[in-house]
């Protein structure tokens, strides 16, 4: 009876494994946390010598596709202030989907920094060394919501590609190829000059010329990253502050940080998240910012709001949250898109691309995070329609 049963067992296992690697495509999905069980963020997920994966989203889920020729290939998961974690795809298909990273504490605790400044500069001075500066083109996922009185009211999001030669060159050409978007329940319809792909690029510190020299710097904190001792230096104007995660060996900038006071608005932030290709070089993988101020309300809105009894204000709280994702990465000018038409300069809701369903099903998306799920429940609430229906009826 023993034999009996497990034949039969091994037989159906072997179906499902073949069965499953058939198909040619593969998803690799999962989450990372520390030692403590807290997720970890923003880390570098993939297989690095073929310069496929992704960044885990801020809840530190992660998704993305293989083929058949990555079972054998080296699954690796890289963030700032652990260990560096290594299985093989194959044994992470049929093992434990919850990635634990060992925190790593840095060689260079309580080392003083006597002029941080001179750091900075020379990790300006090396990002040609350190990061890809050869044309290459990023496959991006492009996301931004608008938020009006703490209330999600327009979600819109772009696959499109880039190409750039990264810092400090500024952004070459940029393709859109998909777009959709929720319905529009905004009061005020606020349409930027241009695609915020390039505020991305624009805003970036290590692109933009900022000023660093007349900034005061000070060492804050050390860390690691990828068997790296980083030091992470913060620098202070009088309406901005700039973190940055250097390497102590190879000078890369490894992530950097931005708040500063906008022209228009009450405050601005970003983070921009690098991690290496397979030659060791650094390019953008993930990217997110936020800016909160308020607009005023149009008179027609203050009229439609007074028919219906309902209090108006001369201005509405408004927040514009920005998120990006790296999800291809192509360095030879053989492997790259058609970039054959001219995008003129305009908001991303004012792009009018029919909605491809069977583009956005078979997409690998970041897994939804605690904020998306807040912010489609909150759309999905207006008027009680799906997301899903907002996306076939509003494109």
């Amino acid at each position: 009876m023993k034999i009996n049963y497990i034949i039969p067992f091994f037989i159906l296992f072997s179906f499902i494994y073949i069965n499953s690697f058939s198909q040619g495509r593969i998803v690799i999905e999962g989450s990372v946390v520390d030692e403590y069980e807290m997720e970890v963020p923003y880390a570098a997920v993939g297989i690095i010598k073929k310069n496929i994966g992704v960044t885990s989203t801020e809840d530190g889920t992660f998704s993305f596709f293989v083929s058949n020729n990555e079972l054998d290939d080296i699954l690796e998961i890289s963030s700032i202030g652990f260990e560096t974690f290594q299985i093989k795809i194959k044994d992470f298909i049929y093992g434990d989907k919850r990635i634990v990273l060992k925190e790593k504490v840095s060689a260079l605790e309580g080392v003083v920094v006597s002029a941080p400044i001179n750091n900075v500069k020379l990790a300006f001075k090396l990002m040609k060394e350190n990061f890809i500066n050869n044309t290459h083109q990023l496959d991006i996922l492009y996301r931004r919501w608008d938020v009006e009185e703490n209330i999600c009211r327009y979600f819109i999001e772009h696959y499109l590609t880039v190409l750039e030669k990264g810092p400090p060159s500024m952004l070459r050409r940029f393709s859109l190829k998909e777009s959709r978007n929720s319905a529009d329940y905004r009061y005020v319809k606020n349409n930027a000059k241009t695609h915020p792909i390039e505020n991305t690029v624009w805003m970036n510190p290590l692109r933009n010329g900022a000023s660093i020299r007349s900034m005061k710097w000070k060492k804050i904190d050390v860390s690691s990253y990828d068997n790296e001792d980083i030091i992470i230096y913060e620098g202070i104007s009088d309406d901005e502050t700039i973190k940055l995660f250097i390497g102590f060996e190879t000078n890369k900038i490894y992530r950097a940080e931005r708040s500063w006071k906008p022209p228009v608005g009450r405050s601005q932030s970003g983070i921009w998240i690098y991690k290496k290709n397979s030659i060791g070089k650094l390019y953008l993988s993930y990217h997110q910012r936020e800016w909160i101020g308020a607009r005023r309300l149009p008179q027609n809105v203050k009229n439609i709001l007074l028919s219906n009894g309902k209090e108006v204000r001369e201005f509405v709280p408004v927040e514009f949250r920005h998120e990006l994702f790296v999800v291809g990465l192509k360095e030879n000018k053989k492997d790259f898109d058609k970039f054959d038409e001219t995008l003129d300069r305009k908001d991303m809701s004012l792009y009018k691309i029919p909605y491809n369903d069977f583009f956005w099903k078979n997409f690998s998306l970041p897994p939804e995070t605690s904020y998306f799920k807040k912010n489609r429940d909150e759309l999905e609430s207006i008027y009680n329609v799906s997301l899903e229906t907002q996306f076939k009826y509003s494109n």
